[in-house]
């Protein structure tokens, strides 16, 4: 198992929860990183211009650290 951090949107983090909510409501017990994993599993089962798509519709969002503000 690697750990690793990542950060989201609070528009996607937030369809995690919603996703974990429909799998309970039908009796699925899921992990946020199960969610995630499923996640990647079907989109490597896409063409090319599939995933393509897919990603474009991801927003972009500047990768690392926020800076800590000092006051």
């Amino acid at each position: 198992v690697i750990r690793d951090s990542f950060s989201f949107p609070e528009q996607d983090y937030l369809k995690i929860s919603e996703l974990k909510k429909t799998c309970l409501a039908e009796g699925i017990h899921v992990k946020k990183s199960e969610i995630l994993r499923a996640g990647l599993h079907l989109l490597t089962q896409l063409n090319l211009a599939e995933l393509k798509i897919a990603v474009d519709q991801v927003e972009k969002i500047q990768t690392g650290r926020p800076n800590s503000s000092e006051n």
